[in-house]
């Protein structure tokens, strides 16, 4: 895929985030989402190739302090009591593409789905630095970044999260 289209791809898919900790972080929109090859060439294969494509059963979001790209995880936060905060794959936890908040098996047409559950990470123990992107995996396979609008300073004792309908994600 030549630069092109890669950054073609990128504009139609659109992505939605806010990051919020509360008393000190106002929420904060992301875009520009972006698919990692790992994560592409799994769906042709399935889609297209008849392959099988096994995605762990708890989707795991990370904070990175540098930019992910669709080659390359960035600096994944560390220390100060971080983690990856872990989300069971289910209807009931991501919205259906017919609404936000749904709970039944897609049937819309925009390709969008939402966070139906807070993504909320554990409460830094010290500084986590500033936050610029966030990643999804599937075990240890990062599967879409995304960068946010306005980088977050993640300070010992914030709470850090992604409220209910926060997270979104676009496929088309």
């Amino acid at each position: 895929m030549n630069f092109a289209t890669r950054a073609v791809k990128r504009l139609l898919l659109a992505a939605a985030f806010a990051l919020v900790a509360v008393a000190t972080l106002a929420p904060q929109t992301a875009r520009a989402q972006s698919d990692t090859d790992w994560a592409e060439n799994n769906k042709i294969d399935f889609q297209f190739r008849a392959q099988t494509w096994t995605i762990a059963a708890n989707l795991d979001f990370a904070l990175f302090t540098s930019a992910c790209s669709d080659s390359a995880a960035g600096t994944e936060v560390s220390g100060g009591s971080y983690a990856r905060a872990s989300v069971a794959r289910s209807l009931t936890n991501f919205a259906g593409t017919q609404s936000a908040g749904s709970t039944t098996a897609s049937s819309g047409t925009g390709g969008q789905t939402s966070n139906n559950v807070a993504i909320n990470f554990a409460t830094p123990s010290a500084g986590w630095g500033t936050v610029t992107h966030v990643g999804v995996y599937s075990s240890t396979n990062l599967m879409t970044c995304f960068a946010l609008t306005t980088s977050k300073t993640i300070n010992s004792g914030d709470t850090v999260s992604f409220a209910i309908g926060a997270f979104t994600y676009t496929q088309q």
